[in-house]
């Protein structure tokens, strides 16, 4: 009898774009997160999801604009979590919860959040929900 090793497939499902760092391109980050979210069954995650991606698209533009130079937003969903990533091109602007009140927000949403360093000038700030 040949049997066939077992295989486990995770399913991953993401979304990423880039958009402009303006208020709109915060604006449009998320309500096109709002979108995604409701295309992939996760109704019950809009809320918070889009306060997320509003902080964290309005500090890009706020703190990470350099002119010419766009954000991009980014949502991963693997394993019991949604992440929401925002990129942009101020790598040497770390952001910190204390210093206002947008981080504090996505810091009480979020399971967790953090910040990763590059590719040089880039930094990402990220944040995860739990799908439950």
């Amino acid at each position: 009898m040949n049997q066939e090793p077992t295989q486990l497939v995770a399913s991953v499902r993401q979304f990423g774009i880039q958009l402009s760092a303006t208020p709109r391109g915060a604006r449009l980050a998320r309500l096109l997160a709002v979108e995604q979210l409701r295309s992939w069954g996760l109704d019950h995650l809009t809320e918070p999801a889009a306060q997320i991606v509003a902080e964290l698209a309005a500090n890009a533009v706020t703190h990470g604009r350099v002119p010419g130079r766009d954000f991009r937003l980014g949502l991963f969903v693997l394993t019991g979590t949604l992440r929401v990533e925002v990129t942009d091109t101020r790598g040497d602007r770390l952001p910190v919860a204390a210093a206002g009140c947008g981080l504090r927000i996505v810091e009480g949403l979020a399971r967790e959040w953090g910040v990763r360093l590059g590719p040089v000038p880039r930094k990402t700030v990220w944040a995860e929900l739990a799908l439950l």
